[in-house]
């Protein structure tokens, strides 16, 4: 007989029978244990579809308009090849000439159109809307693939863990940064989330969709973003072949049900090995030769001699990526790492956490599906751990699988904690009215929000100068110019000029200080970078009749040459894109021909460090010289040598923890003697 049957019988406490009375005793443990099982068949709370989309958008958007520009190659080899396409002018990277092809013009090609979608409804003209409203649609779109994986998580996994995971998605560093990213790997990121939306269903003979989705955006993400993230792919094709998912499969039955999910596996990946058709056409139509950029990719990242490869670009030790990743994800990185040892540990202590959890011959564990689950995000930082070359920007496809490994986890450890409270209580009735579970995981979710809140204000305070200066030098300086004169009407000097002084220097590089510049020196504005040529945010917030060109500074590697100047119209940008640049080559060698002479340059971007600064022949500190060099606008923008290693990483305000940063002026010089000439000149053309 059951614990609620006996109560039944039990007689009555006889008292007085009023208004205040207590219930019988069988009345009130009835009471309880059905509230019991009330509160134990009610799911916990956990937002909609439409809830997380708006949730996270208003993360997206607002990383779109304040974060920085992390990486100058998503600067120099996708918003400067934008660019062209959208002005005809902008700088070309090695990797964008013909002779070695390995960045996607289809890629760029694809966020041409949203950048004129502001001029074609709102007749705006300025390029600065175009590039936040480029940047918007990408947080967009990563909204939509994030709640998309939520959705599957909610729906298809836990609760508690889609719960987690949503928030940890939002308030977060990584995806911050990751999520508005114009780089093929977080276009990988996107792809990859839409893939496991699908990937972590489980498998069935019955659910063919579930196959072909996941397996065409498997591959668009290795196509159209970067080859590599197909290794993401591992555990679910493990899953597909030899995982029996929710089918009921017998001993005698299983030969042919995995000849069946081979079968399919087969034929969905004949069907994605069309996507490869068209991009391979838009590529090969750009460099005006069949050109597969996936493979040149691969063939250069994996099969260059020693002379070649990504090595040039630097290496780092193997831990790399665990720090950068403490950076971005904070507490929950280690909780990521240690989510599949924590399944085997839940596994032991509490093995229905996951519901039945019992292996069966026909039908595969849940503890077995979720391992396979997180299984993607060690299999990537093992292998990129042992690559030489490592950039943060490598690891923004797994940045949502860092929060998922972590949501898993919290979630365990709440069961581990409810499993030791019943343990030492004696008394799952107190555990279930118990906040104790609650607090913690909430405890865990705000913490590395705060956290991450701290790390993503440091990134904006400390860096985000260059681009605050880009909008000093485009609102403020400008129009001080326009009022004063039509100087930026001027045109700039024709190509023919140009190329006639690159021929020069190309026969005379041991005697460049005799080539004759003056026919370019009379000609438009030029804003000139020295060693602060990595901080260029590009040529979007840079106003149209502004040329921008090079100094020679202490780096001595090769930097990027402007694009084959064209007529208008992208049909004759086409002929840019085919054209092969003089200058650049894949051995990181430098080449002079790049460079200007400082004395032609009106305006200079320059940062001085006066805590400890640093003077060389080619790097000298410009704003001490007041008689040619004028402050337009000098920020503050952080010394990282001289500063603390928590403090430069986390912003917490108060004198205190400022106390241990140190900070340099990062300015926007004007040149006296030139500017003041040239509009000397065009106000005398002026004059009748």
């Amino acid at each position: 007989m059951s614990k609620i049957q006996t109560l039944r019988f039990r007689r009555p406490i006889e008292k007085d029978r009023n208004e205040y009375a207590p219930k019988p005793v069988a009345a009130r443990h009835t009471g309880i244990l059905q509230d019991q099982l009330r509160r134990a068949a009610r799911p916990p709370w956990v937002p909609s579809f439409s809830v997380a989309v708006r949730v996270l958008l208003i993360f997206r958007v607002t990383a779109a308009m304040y974060s920085n520009l992390q990486d100058c190659d998503e600067v120099f080899n996708y918003w400067e090849p934008l660019h062209y396409l959208y002005k005809g002018s902008g700088f070309q990277t090695w990797e964008t000439s013909p002779q070695y092809a390995i960045r996607s013009w289809a890629y760029t090609l694809l966020w041409l159109l949203p950048s004129n979608v502001l001029f074609w409804v709102l007749h705006e003209t300025g390029k600065r809307p175009a590039f936040f409203f480029v940047r918007a649609l990408l947080g967009t779109l990563s909204t939509i693939c994030e709640a998309k994986l939520y959705d599957t998580v909610r729906l298809k996994i836990n609760n508690r863990v889609a719960r987690y995971m949503l928030f940890m998605l939002a308030a977060n560093a990584g995806m911050w940064n990751a999520s508005t990213a114009l780089l093929p790997s977080s276009f990988a990121m996107y792809t990859t989330m839409l893939a496991l939306s699908h990937g972590f269903i489980p498998p069935s003979n019955q659910d063919s969709q579930r196959t072909l989705k996941a397996v065409m955006f498997f591959a668009l993400g290795a196509v159209l973003g970067w080859p590599f993230a197909l290794a993401l792919a591992l555990p679910f094709v493990f899953e597909e072949l030899f995982v029996f998912g929710v089918d009921h499969v017998s001993a005698k039955d299983r030969f042919t049900w995995q000849l069946n999910r081979g079968i399919r596996l087969v034929l969905c990946g004949a069907v994605a090995a069309l996507i490869p058709i068209p991009i391979v056409v838009i590529d090969s139509y750009f460099y005006g030769k069949v050109t597969a950029v996936f493979w040149n990719i691969v063939k250069y990242n994996v099969f260059s001699d020693a002379s070649r490869g990504p090595g040039l670009y630097g290496t780092e030790p193997w831990y790399y990526y665990f720090l950068n990743l403490s950076l971005n994800f904070n507490i929950l990185l280690p909780m990521a790492l240690f989510s599949l040892p924590a399944l085997a540990i839940t596994y032991k202590i509490d093995r229905r956490r996951l519901g039945n959890a019992i292996p069966s011959v026909e039908q595969s564990s849940p503890f077995r599906l979720l391992a396979l689950r997180l299984l993607p995000l060690y299999i990537w930082i093992g292998i990129l751990s042992v690559q030489p070359h490592k950039e943060e920007r490598f690891m923004y496809p797994v940045f949502p699988l860092v929060c998922f490994n972590a949501a898993v986890m919290t979630f365990l450890l709440r069961g581990w904690i409810e499993v030791a409270y019943i343990k030492i209580t004696k008394s799952p009735y107190r555990a279930s009215h118990s906040q104790l579970f609650r607090r913690s995981t909430l405890a865990i979710v705000l913490l590395t929000a705060l956290i991450s809140l701290t790390r993503i204000l440091a990134l904006w305070r400390y860096y985000h100068t260059p681009m605050t200066i880009a909008y000093e030098f485009e609102k403020h300086e400008v129009p001080r110019l326009l009022n004063a004169t039509n100087l930026l009407e001027t045109p700039l000097p024709p190509p023919e000029l140009f190329e006639e002084y690159k021929k020069k220097l190309e026969e005379n590089r041991e005697d460049e200080q005799r080539i004759d510049l003056s026919p370019i020196k009379e000609f438009g504005l030029r804003i000139c970078y020295g060693k602060e040529w990595h901080r260029f945010p590009g040529h979007y917030l840079v106003p149209d009749g502004i040329r921008v060109d090079w100094i020679k500074s202490e780096f001595d590697g090769m930097l990027p040459a402007h694009f084959h100047q064209t007529h208008a119209g992208i049909r004759s940008r086409v002929l840019g894109t085919r054209h092969v640049p003089t200058g650049l080559n894949d051995l990181n060698k430098e080449e002079p021909m790049h460079y200007v002479d400082v004395s032609n340059c009106d305006y200079l971007v320059d940062l001085d460090f006066p805590h400890d600064p640093i003077e060389s022949t080619y790097e000298p500190r410009y704003f001490l010289d007041d008689k040619t060099w004028e402050r337009v606008s000098c920020l503050p923008f952080l010394d990282v040598r001289h500063s603390s290693r928590l403090t430069r990483a986390f912003w917490i305000p108060g004198q205190m923890w400022q106390s241990w940063n140190r900070f340099g002026e990062y300015c926007l010089l004007r040149n006296r003697k030139s500017v003041e000439r040239k509009i000397e000149i065009v106000k005398s053309a002026e004059r009748p």
